[in-house]
């Protein structure tokens, strides 16, 4: 496919949420996302076209990005940049987490046989922090990032069920409870039930309710006083649950101890 071939609008973009802010700052955040989330590199004209603007526009909105690392020029299009790597590490180290919890993902991936996460609610977001899962698996449905799902996945249940009812009704409400599969829960009522299930069991589960081809299992992490809720997950294969959920839940028990602890100030 040609560098300035029309490329799939993201479905975040279809409906966005605007922010108040200049104008120019949407444009170029939005240019920013459609590049990291494409699947290779994205032309200027494609990237007009997406943005719904000039290709002037989009010109003057890569000048400054290409300058500061945030994005590359290829033979092909645009890409992400060298600065994108260090902002990911940067909120990691914001988060008081590092390679430690990287080697703790890792170890649970090898204890189960299955892609793992770390997650985390703070201010109000729920955020894939980091996984197992290889960045060039491009179909996998948990990757880092926003989780626009939280309420049809284990790790956005096991947060949850970890915050104050008031506080997890207001997230529900702003970010609204989609249906994504017949299995997903989409009423308040029954949600609620559903967290005072995981609270009482002390981990969640979600069957196929955000990709009915997967299922995922939850552990949210004991406070560490940082003012962020952690969770620990796996995803496996729906067909698989059955047998493996034993040796997944005592994996997650085993792993939780071992969170890293805040750094000494």
């Amino acid at each position: 496919m040609p560098a300035d071939a029309p490329l799939p609008l993201p479905e975040p973009y279809a409906e966005p949420h605007r922010a108040p802010g200049p104008r120019s700052v949407e444009r170029a955040l939005d240019l920013l996302d459609l590049v990291a989330d494409a699947g290779r590199p994205v032309g200027a004209k494609a990237l007009a076209r997406m943005l719904g603007c000039a290709l002037s526009t989009v010109y003057h909105l890569t000048g400054p990005l290409l300058a500061r690392g945030h994005l590359v020029r290829t033979a092909e299009g645009y890409a992400p940049g060298p600065r994108v790597p260090a902002l990911h590490r940067a909120h990691l180290r914001h988060h008081g987490l590092g390679a430690p919890t990287g080697e703790l993902l890792g170890r649970l991936r090898r204890a189960t046989g299955a892609e793992a996460y770390h997650t985390a609610y703070r201010d109000g977001l729920i955020t894939v922090v980091d996984t197992t899962a290889p960045v060039t698996d491009t179909a996998h449905p948990f990757t880092p990032g926003p989780e626009a799902r939280a309420h049809a996945t284990a790790h956005g249940k096991a947060l949850l069920a970890a915050l104050p009812r008031a506080r997890r009704r207001r997230y529900l409400a702003e970010h609204g409870m989609a249906r994504f599969t017949e299995r997903t829960i989409t009423g308040a009522e029954r949600f609620e039930a559903e967290m005072a299930t995981v609270r009482g069991q002390g981990y969640a589960v979600s069957v196929g309710e955000a990709d009915l081809a997967y299922t995922c299992l939850a552990v949210a992490v004991p406070d560490r006083g940082d003012g962020i809720v952690h969770a620990l997950s796996v995803s496996l294969p729906t067909a698989d649950f059955a047998r493996r959920q034993g040796t997944v839940r005592a994996a997650l028990a085993r792993a939780v101890p071992d969170f890293p602890a805040l750094p000494e100030s």
